[in-house]
């Protein structure tokens, strides 16, 4: 989750970066983005990035003050430097040890900003006149820090999510910034976070999830040389993420990434099974067997070895459902009920498909 965060740039679900290079823009573009999406379903945590808070003093020369008292800006741009600043003057050599002599005002006087509208500035005359009466001082709010990300300025507004999926929530987020925040020329606004990781994950399932049923079918078909046989291991498939299903709509947990790999393991471990009782049951048919007698042998045989397949995928996650275990919680619940439904498919629904499709065959 960290790595996650790091990749990120931000700790959170859902990141809405905005461009630009005017930084008040940005800022004023960030709380607008702000207000349109507080209002949307489960939307939790949102933050606009802190910017501004930083207290500064400026110093405003008055030109037309300066240049009637003949005083250039450089010249009290050098003598408030040495003020407020410092200067090195010389140095104090004590035996072997130099230490560097400052020359500046006393700290009460460098923080006080009455005391500093009184001080003197000199002219080449040599009298001396009050900053106060050749420029403005005053303590403004400025910028704690101006963020860059690939050398533009960005304002990031932050998000979380509960009690709906991310993908679905980022949807509603985008239609509403689309909808009511009106983004300039020469800005532009990126939607990132762990949304980023969720998209990509996406577009990877896109292309494995097709390809795997097609690869399994192949290498099953390899295995028992049947396409009845190949079909019927197959159909263990859609009543193990049936349970799938169910388990997370009974746990009110939204569709998620590790959800997803969950039911690709769930499928793994749905048709292992149903392999090994067809497999079992054909074993039990060559050996001179009816296709009854196979049917209740092989479901009775193979009962024990089914159940503790199931019992040990299912107790090896069940840690995984409790606090803590956020993230693999999508993925253990997923697994845990569709062994369920899996496990009751592979010792009742199996034996009674394979006698339905092979029963003609025996009568012929």
């Amino acid at each position: 989750m960290r790595f996650n965060e790091l990749l990120a740039g931000v700790r959170a679900e859902l990141a809405i970066k905005v461009f630009g290079d005017n930084f008040d823009q940005l800022i004023l573009l960030g709380n607008e983005i702000e207000k349109s999406i507080r209002l949307i379903d489960g939307i939790v945590d949102i933050a606009v990035e802190q910017t501004t808070g930083l207290p500064v003093m400026t110093i405003l020369p008055n030109r037309n003050k300066l240049s009637q008292f003949g005083i250039s800006i450089q010249e009290i741009q050098e003598q408030l430097s040495i003020a407020l600043g410092g200067r090195i003057a010389g140095q104090f050599h004590e035996g072997d040890r130099r230490t560097p002599i400052v020359v500046r005002l006393p700290e009460h006087l460098r923080t006080d900003m009455e005391a500093l509208k009184k001080f003197p500035i000199h002219r080449t005359q040599g009298d001396y006149i009050p900053l106060e009466e050749l420029a403005e001082l005053k303590l403004v709010t400025g910028y704690n820090q101006i963020y860059r990300e690939n050398g533009k300025r960005r304002v990031v507004v932050t998000a979380n999510v509960r009690s709906r999926d991310l993908g679905n929530f980022v949807a509603d987020v985008q239609k509403a910034v689309e909808r009511s925040v009106e983004i300039p020329a020469g800005y532009w606004v990126e939607f990132g976070g762990t949304f980023q990781k969720l998209k990509s994950a996406s577009q990877r399932l896109s292309l494995v999830v097709p390809a795997t049923p097609v690869l399994i079918i192949g290498l099953l078909f390899l295995a028992l040389n049947s396409i009845k046989d190949t079909l019927i291991i197959f159909s263990g498939v859609p009543l193990a993420l049936t349970g799938g299903v169910l388990a997370l709509i009974f746990r009110d947990i939204p569709f998620s990434i590790s959800a997803a790999v969950g039911f690709i393991a769930l499928s793994g471990i749905a048709m292992l099974n149903g392999l090994v009782m067809v497999a079992f049951i054909n074993d039990l048919r060559k050996a001179g067997l009816s296709l009854d007698a196979a049917n209740i042998k092989g479901a009775l045989t193979r009962l024990r070895p089914v159940l503790t397949t199931a019992l040990v995928a299912s107790l090896g996650f069940i840690p995984m459902i409790g606090i803590g275990s956020e993230v693999q919680r999508p993925l253990a619940t997923v697994v845990i009920g569709g062994i369920v439904s899996s496990t009751l498919l592979t010792l009742l629904v199996f034996p009674a498909l394979y006698r339905l499709l092979h029963h003609r065959a025996e009568k012929s």
